[in-house]
């Protein structure tokens, strides 16, 4: 026993005196330790100053009850049991029976309310009992900090988000920008993995990121959004995008990105607009238009025979959507009724056997390599080169209507762009300048990819086919009178990939009849553009309709119109000034004839049916044109007093 006494008192001095601070440190470490205090991120502002995205804080209030002295807690429980049941939507009774119970139980760490507003917060320490603070009234506050979007779902993949989700849009590509310092706060141990702040302030406060400024114009963000929205409600489309970007700047001033719930709803879903690189139909012909034009193989005035509307190429159909064709027509007319059979015919000619001087022409326009964005998930382009394995005998013909070939809807975007922009090709982008405490850290500046795709002659006439698509070609049922508009049509049949269904078949490796993408790209107005816009959807409901002028084309005009109803552009008007230089001769006589023109039909035998079209109705007159080439006879026999609005028929060579 004797012994035994010596070990224990042996013991409790080594304890004590030798091992004291070990211990005293490791009780320390299991009942109080440094937890961390996040900081706020940067806000996301849109170029106007409206916040897009901020921090906003919250917090989670408990009350430890064993913290109050018996006294205070029953002289104030009721009152504080009131102001509680106000703000929070219950009644005093069952605040102050839950208070009661709660401090009978002993607990320490009762739940009183999660995500409760900064301003709240401010109220809440203020009232009966929990103004006494931490030690004395048992208030205790947990702070964090969650990520809002002011203007709601709107633009949301754009904007972007750096959480347990990973890093998309802008604030995953400027996510070191915007983290602030994370700050210090000691909490101690009360029970079983539940911690309390020591003291009402932090050791080490946060400090708060940086700001970015986004080139985003809320309005006409909202303008695209919502006219995307019901398009693709009313078409019961799968998904679909909208993009408006500034000419001269290459500032993408709104971007729109949904996709079908199975509810039927839509959100942001991805970001199609960057990411979904797809086959584009018909809006890639103004690609192999501009080409052949530059390189001098073909003018505007070029004629094509389409046949009958279809024509076999190693055993592979091109047909045209109207049955019969279009006869002969001129180079500039196969493309504002997109005419497939049409464009085909000319690439073929004229590069079968040049192949890498198209191929040259696209990788000039920018579609054989990424854009370079700085967020995340830009899809891939594939466009095809003759030394590849993929290449057949088929596969330029077929990439010249926009098939065999895949862009993404920026990129689209991007070419037509340049074109308005006369010819210089500038970079998208999404952000204008990263601030750091109010004051600029860097500036984005317009960047020029490509200083000229195109001569200035070359450009002038595809300006004009790309306006007459509106005016007389696929998509008149978007033309207006106060505002021109210019444009492309593009209808594309999906391809269905080669897989195994649940039978264990293989099923697929062909272009589907029933699942369509519908598009649209273009710029307004046609006389000095200063936006451009590309739309479109994908597998709009075929019952209801597919093509690109029903689908795509009333979505680019609805904001073409709702922007320059609240920005009017001066110039808004449609001429039928024309461009083309080939035919210089021709265009002096037109001129002649139209300035001696008042009250009379003049005469127009042997002009170019195109200058001849263009002046009758300039004077007036209604005209229905038979034939391609020039004009043989005309119906209303010249010197015959002029009635407008009365039809000429003019017979063509």
């Amino acid at each position: 026993m004797t012994l035994f006494l010596f070990a224990i008192i042996f013991r409790v001095i080594n304890i004590q005196y030798f091992q004291g601070e070990k211990y005293k440190k490791l009780a320390t470490e299991l009942t109080v330790k440094q937890d961390t205090v996040y900081a706020n991120k940067g806000n996301v502002y849109a170029a106007d100053g409206n916040l897009l995205a901020t921090s906003m804080s919250k917090f989670t209030i408990r009350v430890d009850l064993l913290a109050i002295d018996a006294t205070v807690f029953e002289k104030n429980v009721a009152n504080l049991a009131k102001e509680l049941g106000v703000m929070f939507g219950k009644s005093k009774s069952y605040y102050e029976a839950k208070l009661r119970a709660a401090r009978k139980q002993k607990n320490r760490y009762l739940l009183i309310a999660r995500n409760v507003g900064y301003n709240d917060y401010l109220k809440l320490k203020q009232f009966p009992i929990f103004k006494l603070g931490v030690y004395r009234g048992g208030f205790i506050a947990e702070h964090k900090t969650v990520r809002a979007h002011p203007i709601g779902k709107i633009a949301e993949r754009t904007i972007g988000y750096d959480d347990f989700r990973g890093e998309a849009g802008i604030e995953g590509a400027f996510a070191d920008f915007m983290q602030g310092e994370n700050g210090l706060r000691w909490k101690q141990k009360i029970a079983k993995n539940q911690w309390k702040p020591i003291s009402d302030v932090n050791e080490k406060e946060p400090i708060d990121g940086h700001d970015v400024i986004t080139t985003i114009d809320v309005n006409i963000q909202d303008i695209t959004h919502h006219a995307l929205l019901r398009q693709l409600e009313y078409f019961e489309a799968d998904h679909g995008c909208a993009v408006v970007m500034e000419t001269a700047t290459g500032e993408v001033k709104a971007i729109s990105n949904l996709g079908r719930t199975s509810k039927g709803k839509y959100y942001e879903k991805r970001n199609y607009a960057v990411w979904e690189s797809h086959e584009p139909g018909s809006t890639f012909k103004l690609a192999s238009l501009m080409a052949a034009l530059d390189d001098k193989k073909i003018d505007t005035s070029t004629v094509v025979d389409t046949e009958k509307g279809r024509i076999y190429i190693h055993g592979k159909k091109v047909e045209d959507s109207r049955r019969g064709g279009y006869g002969k027509i001129s180079a500039a007319r196969a493309f504002e009724v997109s005419s497939n059979v049409g464009i085909v015919k000319l690439i073929k000619e004229h590069y079968d056997d040049y192949p890498e001087k198209f191929i040259s022409k696209l990788e000039t326009y920018g579609f054989t390599k990424p854009i370079g964005f700085s967020i995340k998930g830009e899809g891939k382009p594939y466009v095809p080169k003759p030394k590849d394995k993929s290449w057949s005998k088929i596969s330029l013909e077929w990439m010249s209507w926009g098939y065999g070939v895949s862009v993404t809807p920026m990129q689209t975007l991007m070419f037509y762009n340049a074109v308005a922009n006369n010819g210089i090709m500038v970079k998208p982008r999404f952000v204008k300048e990263l601030r750091r405490e109010d004051k600029a850290e860097k500036i984005f500046s317009t960047e020029v990819l490509h200083p000229k795709i195109a001569s200035n002659e070359t450009l002038n006439k595809i300006k004009k086919v790309m306006e007459n698509v509106v005016v007389k070609g696929t998509a008149t049922n978007i033309y207006s009178p106060n505002f021109s508009m210019a444009g492309k049509t593009g209808t594309a049949k999906k391809f269905m990939p080669r897989v195994k269904n649940s039978n264990g078949d293989w099923e697929g490796g062909y272009y589907s009849t029933k699942h369509y993408t519908a598009s649209f790209a273009g710029f307004f107005p046609v006389e000095e553009p200063k936006y451009s816009c590309i739309v479109v959807v994908h597998d709009p409901k075929k019952e209801k309709g597919y093509y690109g002028a029903t689908v795509a084309a009333p979505v680019f005009k609805e904001i073409a119109q709702k922007i320059y109803t609240a920005t009017p552009i001066n110039n808004q008007t449609v001429t039928d000034e024309v461009y083309f230089t080939s035919i210089d001769e021709a265009y002096n006589t037109f001129n002649e004839v139209l300035n001696k023109v008042h009250t009379k039909v003049p005469d127009v035998k042997g002009m170019n049916g195109m200058d001849a079209i263009a002046l009758l109705e300039n004077i007036g007159l209604k005209v229905r044109a038979e034939g391609v080439g020039k004009v043989q006879n005309q119906s209303i026999k010249k010197g015959v007093m002029l009635k407008k609005g009365e039809t000429i028929t003019l017979k063509l060579s």
